[in-house]
């Protein structure tokens, strides 16, 4: 069995259960009171039920200590789907253009999480060699951007209701190759729920990086309204013309491809921040932005 074992614990997050778990519902309770701030672009939330079941979510991946009010603003009072597929960029470089992590397990200071194997091998199988979907665990060994995430995601989630996931790692910002991934992932998603199987999407990503807080507002702000608009031609044809530093860019296109494909997708923004409010420095600031994805029917 394949095991993906921690590379960022005790330095994104603590790596002592008991710390990790308090570190991590001190920022559900905080983000559950943070007001949206005003992100031009963002519009406010539709859903006001207590709780709200999105599709997808997008989640940053810094270290709680920068990013842990955003994570939990957009976690907090959201029931998941018990599978999740988890989209994140390749910061390494590393592996296949997109890679599938094929079966096994992702161990966290918590629980492992197991992979859904059969959700895997119905991704590879749609990727056929054709530059597609690939089975690979090379892109994901030094990546951290599914690890940070995913404490967050079994707090929340609960011990009554365990998680699979299904880790792709994204290391292509071509539309075309994103358009054809996001219509085979809306194809095997629309097979699990024919199936009965709900599955839902999270996308590990950061915004802007390393300008200045007023530089990266402004460009947080113009990948937003695209992300918002559910229009992943918009948000890759944005930041590659203004040069924003969004490193998931290219896993957020490709399930607003999906989500296209599978009814009529809304997202709203559940908090946006930056490093500043926790550093104090304006001058090399990262952004960070939550989402949440709601299909409604055609």
């Amino acid at each position: 069995m394949l095991i993906r074992n921690p590379v960022a614990a005790g330095r994104f997050y603590p790596a002592a259960p008991a710390a990790l778990i308090r570190e991590v519902r001190a920022c559900l309770d905080a983000g559950a009171a943070i007001r949206r701030p005003g992100v031009q672009g963002a519009s406010a939330p539709a859903e006001t039920e207590a709780v709200s079941r999105p599709w997808g979510l997008m989640l940053p991946h810094a270290g709680y200590v920068y990013c842990g009010r955003v994570l939990g603003a957009t976690l907090a009072g959201v029931e998941l789907p018990r599978t999740l597929v988890v989209l994140c960029p390749n910061h390494t470089g590393r592996g296949q253009a997109l890679g599938v992590w094929p079966e096994g397990a992702w161990l966290t200071p918590l629980a492992p999480l197991p992979v859904d194997a059969d959700l895997a091998a119905a991704l590879i199988e749609r990727g056929d060699g054709n530059g597609g979907f690939a089975a690979d665990t090379l892109s994901h060994l030094g990546e951290h951007a599914v690890e940070v995430v995913l404490p967050f995601l079994q707090v929340a989630a609960g011990e009554e209701r365990p998680l699979r996931i299904t880790p792709v790692c994204v290391g292509t910002q071509q539309p075309e190759a994103l358009r054809a991934a996001g219509q085979a992932l809306a194809d095997v998603l629309a097979g699990c729920r024919s199936k009965g199987q709900e599955v839902g999407v999270i996308v590990s990503s950061d915004m802007n990086h390393y300008e200045d807080e007023r530089r990266t507002v402004e460009k947080d702000a113009l990948a937003l309204e695209r992300a918002l608009a559910c229009d992943p031609e918009g948000l890759l044809a944005v930041a590659a013309r203004e040069r924003i530093s969004m490193c998931g860019a290219g896993p957020l296109a490709l399930a607003l491809f999906a989500a296209r494909q599978l009814g009529r997708a809304r997202a709203e923004l559940a908090a946006h921040d930056t490093s500043a409010t926790a550093s104090g420095d304006t001058e090399h600031v990262v952004g960070y932005a939550g989402l949440r994805l709601f299909l409604d029917e055609k």
